[in-house]
């Protein structure tokens, strides 16, 4: 622990987060890079990151175990789909298996990181118990997600305060909330918000989806029958890499294909979910985006719950956008009311990149809005600093696992050459473009915040987990990256 502002602890490594992305930095610092020494920096009081923050009823992961989970550590199961707390579970078990978890400092909130060229190296800055806390650390890892925690997207309605009931977001889930016999309207219909209905109807007297357009929702088996067999005939570790492997190239096929055709992928997923609805149920206006698939992330149910629970009519989806709401509940613009004792904003996320850390290089405060982002995992003209970020259109941690074995790859390579800085270097005339091409709300809101990405690698980020993968093994670790500091050992 940190001894004092005038001796502050230092690492070659320090990790902020001890999330997925986290953990697995760790494990391949300590596996590929076992001369360096780290330390994990993480706000909460227990690991697993988002999957620690979310406790809303049937919160669970939108990608499949086998690639969100970790490459290195198999999934017990040939269930796919997965509850955040088995996720939490899972990611703890496996900091402490590996050794990660002792090198965790929990209750430090990372406010500020300030490089110094003339000391080459980072100092840190950490909330702790009421203080501020210093460490010092040769290179900084960023695994802290994407969003803000201590806050979700919230829009604000005409008539909230003649409302009698309840609202809450779900990303501040009310323990003492009991929905037995209530009327819920679930505002939203994108990941959360598909997610909590059935959940919620499994106690509520009815739960109604309000939604002021449609999105792409596909249902998908909670049980890999495939995982099944081969989990059952392999060892646990080739198991594992099959069935990962299966899923990988599924995911880039089936996105591939949706890009490629997307009426044909639109015609595909409506007509599945025609299949799981009453005759003559009005698809089109409750189940037809005005967007292509994968111009915003497709919505899973497992096992077609949602469509489950509107058979049994204890589901319905309302759509229009809201007008206000009502002492009983919300009118929409059609003039449709929607009765309800509970109202649910699951209406998105706030990007905050960095985890908010305020990041300064010699002085100068960094803007990520003015960088351009390098293989997708560090910035324009700043030393030392990684970053891990997942993918868009399949699995967080096939991303951060890239990216991790990517820094080690530069770490190393630092190491027997001789230098201690690294610092990507934008070209002359690339072209700047957005960082995500996505069209969702969140997407948009956080465009103006985000690095952008180049128009040519390494400055590209292609959303494209083989691409990426070679591309961090096979191509120059000094392409584009300027190195320096001492060279005594240069050449071994």
């Amino acid at each position: 622990m940190a001894k004092g502002d005038t001796d502050p602890d230092h690492v070659d490594v320090l990790i902020v987060g001890a999330g997925i992305s986290g953990v697995d930095a760790a494990y391949r610092l300590k596996t590929r890079c076992k001369d360096r020494s780290f330390i994990i920096l993480e706000t909460r009081e227990r690991v697993g990151g988002t999957w620690d923050l979310f406790r809303y009823p049937g919160v669970r992961s939108d990608s499949d175990i086998f690639t969100l989970g970790f490459p290195f550590r198999p999934w017990p199961s040939d269930k796919a789909i997965v509850e955040g707390a088995a996720i939490r579970d899972y990611v703890e078990d496996a900091a402490r298996e590996y050794g990660i978890f002792e090198r965790i400092r929990f209750g430090h909130r990372v406010v500020r990181a300030s490089w110094s060229s003339a000391d080459t190296r980072w100092t840190i800055e950490a909330e702790h118990e009421g203080a501020i806390r210093r460490f010092t650390c040769s290179f900084l890892f960023a695994c802290s997600g994407y969003y803000d925690y201590d806050a979700g997207y919230r829009p604000e309605w005409d008539g909230e305060q003649d409302f009698r009931g309840r609202i809450v977001h779900p990303q501040f889930w009310p323990e003492d909330l009991d929905l037995s016999g209530k009327k819920v309207a679930v505002i939203g219909s994108g990941a959360t918000a598909v997610t909590l209905v059935p959940a919620l109807a499994e106690s509520a007297a009815h739960v109604t989806m309000v939604q002021r357009t449609p999105s792409h929702i596909v249902a998908r088996p909670a049980n890999d029958s495939i995982a099944r067999v081969l989990q059952r005939w392999l060892p646990p570790g080739t198991a594992h890499r099959a069935i990962r492997w299966k899923n990988v190239l599924l995911t880039i096929f089936m996105y591939w294909r949706a890009r490629k055709r997307p009426e044909r992928a639109t015609k595909w997923i409506k007509d599945m979910i025609r299949k799981e609805l009453p005759d003559g149920y009005p698809v089109d206006r409750d189940f037809t985006p005005p967007y292509k698939p994968w111009d915003q992330r497709l919505c899973l149910v497992p096992d077609g719950d949602l469509f489950a629970g509107m058979r049994s009519g204890k589901v319905s989806v309302a759509t229009g956008a809201i007008e206000r709401f009502t002492p009983d509940g919300l009118r929409l613009v059609t003039s449709e009311e929607i009765a309800a004792d509970v109202v649910v904003t699951a209406t998105g996320l706030v990007v905050k990149l960095f985890g908010g850390i305020e990041l300064v290089v010699d002085d100068r405060k960094v803007v990520p809005a003015e960088r351009l982002i390098y293989k997708g995992m560090m910035l324009s003209g700043a030393p030392n600093l990684f970053l891990s970020f997942g993918y868009t259109n399949a699995s967080w941690t096939l991303r951060s696992d890239v990216t991790a074995r990517a820094v080690c790859r530069i770490l190393n390579y630092i190491r027997r050459r001789g230098f201690e800085v690294c610092t990507p270097r934008e070209p002359a005339g690339i072209e700047r473009l957005p960082v995500i091409a996505f069209s969702s709300g969140y997407v948009q809101r956080a465009l103006p915040l985000l690095p952008k990405q180049g128009s040519r690698p390494p400055w590209a980020v292609p959303q494209n987990y083989i691409k990426d993968r070679l591309a961090m093994r096979l191509t120059p670790v000094d392409a584009d990256l300027e190195f320096s500091g001492s060279q005594s050992a240069a050449g071994t």
